[in-house]
């Protein structure tokens, strides 16, 4: 994809890199399954490693970084999927400066600098300059609270996944036994599911941060336990978005025009750029919200009366649904409806 008309390590090392906190700094490709490490030195040298995405993997690129003498440095990786959340959790808790920066601004940096060959290795070295030039803001880990909640949501996630599975397995048993090995998964699921809420809502009520903010989103009509815990999961704790927009690009909820002069009017769509998982989390309380709440009822006529089809209507809702959740964490005010009279 791209080809650089000069060395790459040359021209990076040759880029300026400003005043900076580290003196060294890291950059990671995250994939699935490894992680392509760039090691950029004080003398604009860049050494390279790959390592699994796994706690083993990271205990192994720690190790690395300490053989060349690196005990702390400035580490900068893109948000792709969640694959990247474990390892900036695990570098952030060691003492690094992690930073967690937008796909889009690295590509537009590589095609700034030049870069048009295309490879793992070398897209951990555009992070690793992008990381020394720009010096991109630090990361916040979520708090343990949080972060116990995030894996308790996902694994909920999970097992809904693995009991729709049966449900539809069920449909088309062949055999009487096969019907009863089926049903005796779903039921084994469905303990399993309960299980996993109670601790959901055991761990956030034990925590002072988490309850209040539990409080706050129970004041907004038609969200529940299950949406609270999927909102608390990403949003909960120290708040870390500037604003509601913030919030809900980091759903990947956020619009995406393509307009150009009077010819180009492309239709609005959503960016998907961010956490699917959330997106699906959002999907039926959206739907239930706007049939059953007077606010989405509002919303969704408002908006129907204006053209707009029901899967638009559903994307700007749970859109909303963000806004507002957001919205009353950061004030600390309850929902208040005198604010979304109007939908």
């Amino acid at each position: 994809m791209y080809k650089v008309d000069r060395d790459l390590e040359q021209e990076m090392s040759d880029a300026s890199s400003g005043d900076q906190q580290f003196d060294t700094q890291v950059g990671l490709d995250v994939a699935k399954a490894k992680l392509d490490v760039a090691l950029r030195l004080p003398n604009g040298k860049w050494r390279s490693k790959v390592v699994s995405n796994t706690a083993e993997g990271f205990e192994q690129l720690r190790a690395w970084l300490g053989g060349h003498g690196v005990g702390r440095a400035h580490v900068c990786m893109e948000a792709t999927n969640t694959y990247w959340e474990r390892v900036a959790e695990y570098l952030a808790d060691h003492g690094f400066k992690v930073s967690v920066v937008n796909p889009a601004q690295i590509k537009d940096y590589a095609r700034s600098v030049g870069v048009r060959t295309k490879t793992d290795d070398v897209d951990a070295k555009v992070i690793g300059q992008f990381c020394a030039e720009r010096c991109p803001a630090a990361w916040q880990p979520p708090s343990k609270s949080v972060r116990n909640l995030r894996a308790l949501v996902s694994r909920r996630e999970a097992l809904i996944d693995l009991r729709t599975q049966e449900q539809c397995r069920l449909e088309t048993a062949a055999t009487d036994l096969v019907r009863q090995s089926i049903e005796k998964v779903i039921a084994y699921l469905d303990e399993q599911i309960a299980q996993i809420e109670r601790q959901i809502k055991n761990d956030v009520d034990d925590d002072p941060t988490l309850r209040q903010q539990k409080e706050l989103l129970d004041s907004i009509p038609g969200f529940g336990p299950v949406t609270i815990g999927s909102i608390l999961s990403r949003y909960g704790g120290e708040l870390r978005f500037q604003s509601s927009r913030q919030a809900v690009a980091y759903a990947g909820l956020d619009v995406k025009r393509h307009e150009s002069g009077t010819s180009v009017k492309g239709k609005p769509r959503l960016t998907k750029k961010g956490l699917s998982s959330l997106r699906a989390a959002l999907y039926m309380p959206a739907v239930t919200v706007m049939s059953r709440t007077d606010w989405g009822k509002r919303f969704a006529q408002r908006l129907l009366a204006a053209g707009k089809p029901k899967k638009l209507i559903l994307g700007a809702l749970m859109r909303k649904m963000v806004a507002i959740a957001y919205g009353v964490l950061k004030s600390g005010k309850p929902f208040d409806p005198a604010l979304h009279a109007a939908g």
